[in-house]
């Protein structure tokens, strides 16, 4: 892995593309960098470009026995800085980086450290499902706390109740809207929304009101083990219509390929999937291009090359969402707007 620079200084600019805030200037100096990881540098990019920054320096790389060296290139003191940073697969390479960047920060004095996480890994381990499990998701907003984070910007974790978990400040945002802005493109019609299992039910409805308040189906599955699931049941009407399968993550695909067959067998005319975070591990893609999906939606939370990933599989980009959530934190004004 090369050393990497990322971070910059912010420039005088007009009213963001949303037309809503604007990161402000005080006293007579540049206070605002965006900081990078090398999970995803190129939203981090996209992301500074929206707030017309450029990213900047920030040294990374593995010492020859696998520890990571993280050397910030300019001063940060006193500066409201915001690290972007998924903690997808490498997961605990990219947390650990993460935390030494923090640290790296703290060290130097940094003004705010916030953290912006489009994807958090370990999210899943949220409760003890078993015997002697570990919650983990607990666990890593622990270290990030005490690594130096004062703030954490998150995108549709598995579960809202993790923003419980910290003791700072949590934004939790939604990629729904950059999802239904692609979806409303299709122009599709005889819509129904279905939650792959009871515990999406939420996350479906509030897809569907924004579609038109299309109606609403819901796959009962049971989960034999991690990772493997056996859709069971359809409640509600798909037949001649068209179905969207609404979900936060695809990880195997095996949830979505078996809830889809399932849509299938009941009728349903074509079939449509998106979910915000593309974990697309193990045999995903594969499971995905012989499936009756015709096409999986997906945010760039997760960095992927489109020529490695299934030809169905559709990216759209969450920097201008994450960018104007940065902004208004910035300016001490109102993230919750962004969903109202």
């Amino acid at each position: 892995m090369e050393g990497i620079l990322l971070v910059a200084q912010i420039r005088n600019r007009a009213s963001l593309s949303l037309g809503i805030s604007k990161a402000q200037e005080t006293s007579g100096h540049f206070d605002l960098k965006i900081l990078s990881g090398t999970a995803n540098p190129e939203l981090a990019r996209e992301v500074a470009e929206y707030l017309e920054l450029g990213v900047s320096p920030v040294k990374i790389q593995p010492f020859s026995d696998g520890e990571i060296y993280v050397q910030l290139q300019e001063s940060v003191r006193g500066v409201d800085c915001f690290v972007v940073q998924s903690t997808c697969s490498p997961v605990n390479e990219n947390l650990m980086e993460l935390l030494i960047m923090l640290d790296a920060l703290k060290r130097a004095s940094a003004g705010r450290i916030t953290v912006v996480m489009p994807y958090f890994g370990y999210a899943r381990q949220d409760r003890k499902a078993a015997g002697r499990e570990a919650i983990t998701a607990k666990l890593v907003a622990d270290l990030l706390t005490t690594a130096g984070a004062d703030r954490v910007v998150a995108l549709d974790l598995h579960a809202p109740q993790i923003m419980g978990f910290f003791n700072i400040l949590v934004d939790h945002l939604y990629g729904s809207p950059v999802l239904i802005d692609y979806m409303n493109s299709l122009n599709l019609t005889d819509v129904v929304l279905v939650s792959p299992d009871v515990g999406g039910v939420a996350r479906a409805r509030a897809f569907a009101k924004k579609l038109n308040d299309s109606p609403l189906a819901i796959i009962d599955k049971r989960r034999t083990k991690h990772n493997e699931a056996e859709s069971l049941s359809l409640v509600g009407d798909v037949k001649g219509k068209t179905a969207i399968m609404v979900d936060d993550m695809v990880d195997t695909a095996g949830t979505l390929v078996k809830g889809a067959e399932l849509l299938r067998r009941e009728g349903a005319k074509s079939i449509i999937a998106c979910s915000t975070h593309a974990v697309l591990s193990g045999p995903a893609n594969k499971r995905l291009e012989e499936s009756c999906i015709e096409k999986l939606i997906v945010t760039n939370s997760i960095p992927h090359d489109p020529a490695k990933i299934s030809k169905k599989i559709v990216q759209v980009s969450v920097a201008k969402l994450l960018g104007e959530a940065i902004a208004r934190i910035h300016d001490d004004s109102s993230v919750s707007e962004l969903f109202e």
